[in-house]
C-alpha cells in the first residue's frame, strides 16, 4: 500500500507539472494566434514525440520528457538577407537563421512574430509566465479560502490548571501554584469562544491578541457551551511566554531564536483545524512565494555550490534550496506515503504544485535568452531603438536580429542543463528530507 501511495504522489505531481507546462504554453499560444502569428507546433515536453495531432496549421503534441514545453512561432527573428555571416560563431548564427527561415511559410510572410508591435510581442512572451502566476494564485486561493489554513480554532482544547513559569520542566501543578486565569474564570474544554472584551472572534489568534495586550485588565468573555452563551470574566496575568503565530508555531527573530515576551496570559489552548481565510489570502501567499523564489534565484550560484559540496561530502541539504523534477517527484511520493491524514497530504501536494508554478513564473522572467524574459528584453530594445529614431526623425532601424545572440543563448542553455543535471544527481544521492 505504501508503494502504491508513493506512486500516486509522483503521478499527481507529474500530471500537475504537465498541466502547468501546458497552461504556460497556452499563455503564449492564445495571444500569438489572436495577433495573427502562424504557430506551427504546440508541444508539452522534449525528446521523442509520444503523441501529436494536427489541427489546422498547428501540430499539438506531447513528448517524452516533461521538463518543459514550447510553441514554434513563425519568424521569431527577421528572415536572413542571404549575406554570409562572419565571425567566430558564424556557423552557429547561420544555423539559427536557417532554422528561423524554415518557420516562415510561403504565403504567410506577414504572419511572423518579429513584425508585431513591441507591446504585442511583450504580451505574447509574458503570457506563459503570467499563466503560471494565475494558476498559482488559484491553487493558493483554494488552499487558503476553500480548504483553510491550519490554525487554532475558537474551540477550547484544554485549560491549564495553574501558572507554570516559561521554560520550566515542571509538567504538573503542585500545591501552592497559582491557578490559571482561565481555570479561575470557569473556562472548560469544549467551550467555543464567541467574543473577548466585546470583540467577536473568528479564530484563536484573534482572542490571543486581545488577551496578550491586556495583562491585569478584567475582560468580558462569551463562550458557547452546550448551545448556550455563557458570560465569563477573565483577568490575564503578565507572564513571559513564547510568542506564536496564527498556526500555533513559535515566532523566531532574525537569528532563528524563539521570541519570548511578557504578555497577557490566561492558560487555555485551542483545537487545531482548517480555518478558511479571506479571498485575497491566496494572492498574498503567491506574492510571498514570488519574493522567496526571487531571493533564491539571486543566491542561486551559492546555493548550487553548496549543493555540489553536499553531493561530495554527504552533508545535509538546505531545505529551502532548489529541486529538480526528480526531487519534486520524490518529495511528492514520500508525502503521499506518510500516515498523515489524507487532507493534510493533499494540501501539501497542492501547495508544492503552487510553489512550482511560482518558480516557473519567476525563473522565466530572467532577462536572458532562451528564457521568456530574454525575448521580452529583445522586444523592448527593438522598441527603444525605433522610438529613438523617431524622436530624432531618422529612418526606422531594421528589426533586432537576435540570432547574433545565439552564442550567449547556447551558454545559458548549457548552464541550465548543467544546473538541472546537478540537481537531479543531488536529488538522487542526497535528497532533501522535509519529513524528518
Amino acid at each position: 500500500m505504501e508503494i502504491l501511495l508513493y506512486v500516486i504522489g509522483i503521478v499527481f505531481m507529474l500530471i500537475g507539472l504537465g498541466l502547468s507546462i501546458g497552461l504556460h504554453e497556452i499563455g503564449h499560444l492564445v495571444p500569438a494566434k489572436l495577433f495573427g502569428v502562424r504557430v506551427g507546433q504546440y508541444m508539452i515536453g522534449f525528446g521523442p514525440r509520444v503523441w501529436s495531432k494536427r489541427i489546422g496549421e498547428t501540430e499539438y503534441g506531447i513528448k517524452a520528457l516533461p521538463v518543459g514545453g514550447f510553441i514554434s512561432m513563425s519568424g521569431m527573428y527577421p528572415a536572413s538577407d542571404g549575406r554570409p555571416v562572419r565571425g567566430l560563431f558564424a556557423s552557429l548564427v547561420q544555423d539559427a537563421r536557417s532554422a528561423n527561415d524554415e518557420t516562415i511559410a510561403e504565403g504567410a510572410e506577414e504572419r511572423v512574430f518579429y513584425r508585431l508591435p513591441v507591446f504585442k510581442r511583450v504580451i505574447v512572451m509574458l503570457g506563459g509566465p503570467v499563466m503560471n502566476l494565475i494558476l498559482a494564485v488559484v491553487i493558493f486561493t483554494v488552499l487558503a479560502s476553500g480548504i483553510g489554513l491550519q490554525q487554532g480554532t475558537t474551540t477550547i482544547a484544554g485549560v491549564t490548571e495553574c501558572v507554570l513559569p516559561a521554560g520550566t520542566t515542571q509538567s504538573e501543578c503542585e500545591p501552592g501554584d497559582r491557578a490559571s486565569p482561565a481555570a479561575e474564570a470557569g473556562v472548560l474544554p469544549g467551550d467555543v469562544l464567541v467574543s473577548v472584551d466585546g470583540v467577536p472572534v473568528s479564530d484563536f489568534a484573534a482572542a490571543t491578541a486581545i488577551v496578550q495586550a491586556s495583562p491585569g485588565d478584567t475582560l468580558d468573555m462569551v463562550v458557547s457551551r452546550d448551545g448556550e452563551d455563557v458570560h465569563l470574566s477573565i483577568t490575564p496575568i503578565a507572564a513571559e511566554r513564547a510568542l506564536t503565530d496564527a498556526g500555533g508555531q513559535p515566532k523566531v527573530d532574525e537569528h532563528g531564536e524563539q521570541i519570548v515576551a511578557e504578555v497577557g496570559y490566561v492558560g487555555m489552548s485551542a483545537q487545531m483545524g482548517f480555518v478558511p481565510q479571506s479571498i485575497g489570502t491566496g494572492a498574498v501567499m503567491a506574492g510571498e512565494n514570488v519574493a522567496r523564489v526571487a531571493e533564491l534565484i539571486v543566491q542561486l550560484p551559492v546555493k548550487l555550490w553548496n549543493i555540489g559540496a553536499s553531493v561530495v561530502t554527504g552533508s545535509e541539504r538546505d531545505p529551502d534550496g532548489p529541486l529538480s523534477v526528480v526531487g519534486v517527484g520524490r518529495l511528492a511520493g514520500e508525502v503521499a506515503a506518510t500516515d498523515a491524514p489524507i487532507l493534510n497530504r493533499f494540501i501539501f501536494l497542492l501547495s508544492l504544485l503552487g510553489s512550482l508554478n511560482i518558480a516557473l513564473f519567476v525563473f522565466n522572467l530572467i532577462p536572458l535568452l532562451p528564457l521568456d524574459g530574454g525575448h521580452v528584453v529583445v522586444a523592448l530594445w527593438d522598441g527603444i531603438r525605433r522610438a529613438w529614431a523617431k524622436l530624432f526623425r531618422r529612418p526606422p532601424p531594421p528589426p533586432v536580429d537576435a540570432t547574433r545572440l545565439v552564442p550567449l543563448t547556447i551558454v545559458v542553455a548549457v548552464l541550465l542543463i548543467a544546473m538541472g543535471t546537478l540537481l537531479m544527481i543531488a536529488d538522487v544521492v542526497n535528497p532533501i528530507d522535509l519529513l524528518q
